[in-house]
């Protein structure tokens, strides 16, 4: 398989992509072509990784992909590691039984080997930005590889307390956890400039180091997870929908490759907080993440600015590099972009989104205790919350539900929610956590990341 930026014709091999992380021109890596429906046992998520990077990653040696396999398995000890829960009529895919109780566990534990794999013995600086859950699984993927060093830039405000707690206790020293004196669009956009600046990038290869991403900007991070939903497909058993709680667009995207792999998906949700691009986006086909931007109970949705979606308009556009850079270079102008009719009608015929606003999550999440017993952390509360809004599950076809993150990440808004302390069985190493000592103070403005940045070359 080839990748191609979604902004030009480039067209480098998978590991390169990996390494790479941003394509030169500010793109974002996309297989060329389509890869080919696969048909076989997805019913272990072994099996399922193994027939998601042989269908993006065939150019890389079987060897390596068996290695990452085993690397995610070491840490997915159970039988069944993302296990298929039915609660009130929806099947809840639970994806938050890793090192950090968050979806992004699983691909984490499979780009290390990926990123080693690349490098070739080059020392390299991954450089990442997050709203919460990414930051903590990348610091616990990456610590202590060989040959590897992380920065992971957060919100010094806004995350939960045991978001926080995960990036700034971590002891590993090649692990770097930087609070920025902003919000996770800062951190993003910072980032991103980065990797495209061909100063610092030359700066960094004079210290022999190369800059890449764990963001899902990588496409060696959001690959994995198109195995969630093949598996969840295997469990299915026939057609289905899917509804993500969706902030940088990662996930849900992960799902709409696995239908191009054959997976029986009908529609896909994408469920939003009020920080709501995306259901603007999905219902007009003009993205514009207007002016305000709110801290929510669902911090890791708290982005109006979704990297992924730019894979999803180079999908729209069918893979018209010059379209993509028409809307991107529209955005960096106007801050807005608008699809053709064409693409939007492309969009829409797979997509339905909506959005809960914090009270709606709360309540929700008190609705399905009350029902079932089942307890749900804000993000996945998002999205049942958004399914009922509109209708799902319906015309007989079963509901999944992308379940992100552990409610025990979230402990204040469980608090608030059900009015009493229901967490009664924390997570080993979240208890462990909350005794260690604070390893990780380093507070900076948003322009002073390429400061922090520099200082570790």
């Amino acid at each position: 398989m080839k990748f191609t930026s979604t902004r030009s014709t480039l067209a480098v091999d998978t590991l390169p992509a990996i390494l790479r992380g941003l394509a030169p021109d500010g793109g974002l890596f996309v297989p060329s072509t389509a890869p080919a429906a696969t048909v076989g046992d997805w019913s272990s998520l072994a099996n399922a990784e193994r027939a998601a990077l042989g269908a993006f990653f065939d150019d890389v040696p079987e060897t390596v992909r068996e290695d990452a396999i085993r690397n995610l398995l070491a840490k997915f000890p159970a039988d069944d590691p993302i296990p298929l829960v039915d609660a009130d009529g929806f099947k809840i895919l639970e994806l938050f039984h890793g090192p950090t109780g968050a979806f992004k566990d699983v691909a984490l534990s499979v780009l290390p080997v990926f990123m080693t794999a690349a490098a070739q013995g080059k020392r390299v600086l991954i450089l990442t930005a997050t709203s919460g859950d990414t930051g903590s699984a990348a610091m616990a993927g990456f610590a202590n590889v060989p040959g590897v060093e992380i920065a992971v830039f957060f919100p010094h405000t806004g995350t939960s307390r045991i978001q926080k707690l995960q990036m700034t206790t971590p002891s590993a020293p090649n692990v770097h956890g930087i609070a920025i004196r902003g919000n996770f669009d800062d951190a993003q956009a910072a980032v991103k400039r980065i990797f495209a600046d061909p100063q610092i990038r030359a700066e960094a290869e004079a210290a022999g180091i190369t800059l890449s991403s764990a963001n899902s900007i990588n496409i060696g991070r959001l690959v994995p997870q198109v195995a969630y939903y093949l598996h969840a497909a295997a469990k299915v058993g026939g057609t289905f929908d899917v509804v993500v709680p969706s902030g940088n667009f990662g996930n849900i995207l992960a799902a709409y490759y696995a239908k191009r792999l054959g997976a029986p998906i009908r529609k896909f949700v994408c469920a939003s907080n009020v920080n709501d691009v995306l259901t603007r986006f999905i219902a007009t086909g003009t993205y514009d993440p207007g002016p305000t931007f709110t801290v929510t109970n669902s911090p890791s949705m708290d982005i109006r600015k979704s990297s992924n979606v730019e894979r999803l308009l180079w999908a729209v556009n069918d893979g018209d590099g010059a379209a993509v850079k028409k809307l991107m270079d529209d955005f960096a102008a106007t801050g807005r972009y608008s699809l053709s009719p064409a693409a939007t009608a492309k969009l829409q015929a797979d997509f339905v989104g909506a959005f809960a606003t914090p009270e709606e999550t709360e309540a929700e999440m008190r609705l399905l205790h009350d029902h079932c017993g089942y307890i749900v952390d804000p993000h996945t509360a998002v999205a049942t919350a958004v399914a009922r809004k509109l209708g799902y599950p319906k015309d007989g076809l079963p509901c999944v539900v992308a379940a992100t993150a552990t409610p025990y990440k979230f402990p204040e808004t469980c608090l608030r929610a059900f009015g009493t302390d229901i967490l009664t069985n924390p997570p080993a190493s979240f208890v462990a956590m909350e005794k260690a000592p604070i390893t990780q103070k380093q507070v900076v403005d948003v322009d002073g990341i390429d400061a922090a940045v520099r200082a570790l070359f």
